[in-house]
């Protein structure tokens, strides 16, 4: 009843008889996300790559109770817990995603991963974001998510409030089978949202109590907080973009700018002029050949943003550059194997010779393609079949029919891809 009122809903038939029959707080929440135009089968947005959550987090402050809430939550062996703890902000985006494997590994395949932005507006509803749209715990029952990817799954969630000012700082989420969403469940992470916001409120006062006489006013310091993520896979000419204050510039980089700005990002820690040289021109290159395209890149950079001018001796970015190609690889390494195939748009600038270009392209490639090998579930590894990476992989094809049940209607496919590469082996 519930699977078919979901359908009518998602047709525009809100006045089906079966949607008076769906739980007031289920369906008033389908209604948010359908007018929202939430995608019923979309998966979450990306907001943090791996290094901005880790700053992001290490700041937040319910990072001073993950030992609290994996004492009260995953006691014991939390990687054979048979569920899944998982903590946002106040954003519904995942801080930490912690517990059973193998459940682990199964959710990342939806988006369940850190720094997965699971509002409402992202994802219709779940447990952790209409626990943050309501302002109370909640518990979504398998069909009753509204993104079908989410409907095998069960959860309960409940908002983490400051003590003091009583604004929304987070939610606790426990995801995984039916018995997560008991009332006895739900008791507990209400229980453990409360303990939370207990032990906050004595740490603030045990700090007031040791230091009485420090002052507790500073100056106002304002800052610009800036994202700015280079776009290269399937691309020759990369995309720069930079955000802050809510406004996003792009910019389309020239072939050979998009390339030593891709190495400054990935090499973090700097490169000297002649490294630098060698990874986009190649082994024995000058550094007088690089300085003329860097006084170039800089105007360029000034215009869009003069944050990401490059420093010198050695080159390196004064901020963090995200590039969309390490994002693949942080999705891959975190287990999320379907959004990390649906955000691959392609190989690495496709038609770039710099040897640290290709050395980042075949690595990409060659991690993707060991993970689907090694980790993926059937749906995944038949979707990585279906791109040009996979396409006439027969290693590939053949583990798909490995996997696949024997009257599986799939089959007949790999079978005749298989025998068309037989039939024209690779040149």
């Amino acid at each position: 009843m519930i699977e078919r009122a979901h359908e009518e809903l998602l047709a525009g038939n809100l006045d089906d008889r079966r949607l008076q029959q769906v739980r007031p707080l289920v369906r008033e929440s389908w209604e948010r996300a359908w007018r929202g135009r939430v995608g019923p089968e979309g998966l979450p947005l990306l907001d943090f790559d791996a290094e901005a959550l880790e700053h992001y987090r290490a700041a937040h402050p319910l990072a001073a109770t993950m030992d609290l809430i994996r004492g009260l939550l995953l006691p014991g062996a939390p990687e054979d817990s048979g569920v899944i703890v998982a903590v946002g902000d106040h954003a519904g985006r995942l801080l930490w995603v912690e517990g059973d494997v193998n459940q682990r590994l199964l959710s990342g395949d939806m988006g369940f991963v850190e720094g997965a932005n699971w509002s409402e507006s992202s994802v219709g509803t779940s447990a952790p974001g209409t626990a943050i749209a309501l302002g109370q715990s909640v518990q979504i029952h398998q069909a009753e998510h509204y993104n079908r990817l989410v409907q095998p799954w069960s959860c309960t969630a409940a908002p983490v409030f400051d003590p003091e000012t009583r604004r929304i700082l987070g939610v606790i989420d426990v995801t995984g089978s039916a018995e997560v969403a008991t009332p006895q469940a739900r008791m507990l992470v209400d229980a453990t949202a409360r303990a939370v916001e207990s032990e906050l409120l004595v740490a603030r006062l045990r700090e007031r109590a040791e230091q009485p006489h420090r002052r507790t006013t500073r100056p106002a310091r304002e800052t610009t907080p800036t994202r700015c993520v280079l776009q290269v896979l399937g691309r020759d000419r990369a995309l720069l973009a930079a955000v802050a204050d809510r406004e996003e510039r792009v910019i389309e980089l020239s072939a050979r700018h998009a390339e030593i700005l891709l190495m400054l990002a990935v090499h973090r820690q700097g490169l000297s002029a002649d490294r630098l040289a060698e990874l986009v021109y190649g082994e024995g290159s000058s550094a007088e050949t690089l300085r003329p395209e860097m006084v170039r890149l800089r105007k360029v950079l000034e215009r869009l943003s003069p944050d990401l001018v490059p420093q010198s001796r050695p080159y390196r970015l004064p901020i963090v550059l995200e590039t969309d190609a390490q994002n693949v690889l942080s999705l891959l390494d975190r287990g999320a194997h379907r959004v990390a195939l649906s955000a691959y748009r392609g190989p690495v600038l496709p038609d770039s010779d710099a040897p640290g270009v290709v050395d980042l392209r075949e690595g990409l490639r060659g991690t993707l393609r060991e993970t689907m090998l090694s980790e993926a579930s059937i749906d995944v590894l038949l979707a990585f079949a279906d791109i040009p990476e996979g396409a006439e992989d027969a290693e590939v094809l053949r583990l798909g029919l490995e996997m696949l049940p024997a009257r599986s209607p799939r089959r007949a496919g790999l079978v005749s891809r298989l025998e068309k590469l037989d039939r024209n082996p690779a040149r």
